[in-house]
C-alpha cells in the first residue's frame, strides 16, 4: 500500500484526444472512477487516435511546456499529490522536463508513488521519435516505482529482442531491476489467450484470458490508471492484477461486441469497479 494523506491527488501526464478514450481520457476516468482527485496535464492535443487517420496534432513549445510545469511545481498546493502517473510524452524535451518535475515532487516527498506507462511503441515498432524514446529510457524509467510497458516497450528499453514467451519477459524485466513490472500484452502458452505479467523483487504472476481481435485502443492507458487506482485504495499487486486485468478485459470484450471503435468507458463503469470476467493466474519462478 502507498501511504498517502487522506485525499491526496493524482498527477497524470500523457495525451488527449476530443474523441475517444486513450491517454489522458482514460487514465483520468479511471482514476476519478475510484474517487481519486486528479490533476491532468496534456502533452498533446489531437481530435482522435492517430490510428483513426490523419488529423491536426497540437504540441505545447519547449518554453511554454517548461512554464507550464514550473508552475505547478511552485503551486500552493502542490503538497497535495501524492502519486504521478506519466504516459505518452510528445518529444525528448518534455521527457526531461518531467523528470525534473517528478524528481523534485519526490524529494519534497519520500512516499510520493510514481507510475511510468512508456508509451513509446508496440509491435509494429517505435511510434515515437528513437531520440523521445531514449529519453523515456534514460530519464524517465529510473525515476519511477513501477513501469507498465507492452512486451515490445520492454524488448526496446532494456535492448532485447521482444520477448514471445514468459522466461523472456522474465530475463528482459531482471535487466531494469529497481522498480516494479507490469507488462501487458504477454502472449500465453496457448495461442488462443494473452495476459499481463507482474514482476517485482520478491515475486512474479501471470494472468491470462481469451485473445480478442480488432480490440479499440486504450487498454495500456487504462490498465496503467487502473492499476495505480487500486494501489493507492490499497489492494495487493497480486489481487491488483487479477482484478485490473478482468476490468481491462472485460471492457475490452463489451466494447467490442458493441461494434465501437473507442473503449465505452462511460457505459463500463461497472466493469471498472468490480469485474466478473473469468481470468487465469499462475505463479511464476523468478529465481532461476
Amino acid at each position: 500500500m502507498v501511504d498517502l494523506k487522506p485525499n491526496s491527488s493524482v498527477l497524470v501526464i500523457s495525451s488527449h484526444v476530443t474523441r475517444g478514450s486513450i491517454g489522458n481520457r482514460a487514465a483520468v476516468f479511471a482514476l476519478e472512477a475510484f474517487n481519486i482527485p486528479v490533476w491532468a496535464v496534456h502533452t498533446v492535443l489531437l481530435p482522435w487516435h492517430p490510428g483513426h487517420g490523419p488529423a491536426t496534432r497540437i504540441v505545447p513549445s519547449d518554453d511554454e511546456f517548461r512554464a507550464f510545469t514550473t508552475d505547478l511545481q511552485n503551486a500552493p498546493w502542490i503538497d497535495e499529490i501524492g502519486a504521478v502517473l506519466t504516459g505518452y510524452v510528445a518529444n525528448a524535451f518534455q521527457a526531461k522536463t518531467v523528470a525534473g518535475l517528478v524528481s523534485s515532487l519526490k524529494s519534497k516527498n519520500p512516499n510520493l508513488f510514481y507510475l511510468c506507462d512508456p508509451v513509446i511503441g508496440d509491435q509494429g515498432g517505435l511510434y515515437v521519435a528513437e531520440e523521445t524514446a531514449i529519453a523515456v529510457r534514460d530519464h524517465l524509467v529510473p525515476l519511477s516505482d513501477m513501469i507498465t510497458p507492452n512486451c515490445f516497450e520492454l524488448g526496446w528499453l532494456t535492448g532485447t529482442q521482444t520477448p514471445t514467451n514468459h522466461q523472456a519477459v522474465i530475463d528482459a524485466c531482471e535487466i531494469i531491476e529497481r522498480p516494479a513490472k507490469l507488462v501487458t500484452s504477454v502472449p500465453s502458452t496457448n495461442k488462443t489467450r494473452i495476459g499481463n505479467m507482474y514482476i517485482d523483487a520478491s515475486e512474479g504472476w501471470y494472468v491470462s484470458h481469451d485473445f480478442l481481435e480488432k480490440v479499440p485502443n486504450g487498454s495500456g492507458d487504462l490498465t496503467a490508471a487502473t492499476y495505480l487506482a487500486r494501489k493507492l485504495r490499497g489492494l495487493d499487486s497480486v489481487e491488483n492484477l487479477k482484478t485490473t486485468t478482468a476490468s481491462v478485459f472485460e471492457i475490452l470484450t463489451q466494447s467490442a461486441r458493441k461494434g465501437c471503435d473507442e473503449l465505452t468507458l462511460e457505459s463500463d463503469i461497472a466493469s471498472l469497479i468490480s469485474p466478473s470476467a473469468e481470468i487465469e493466474l499462475s505463479q511464476l519462478d523468478i529465481t532461476s
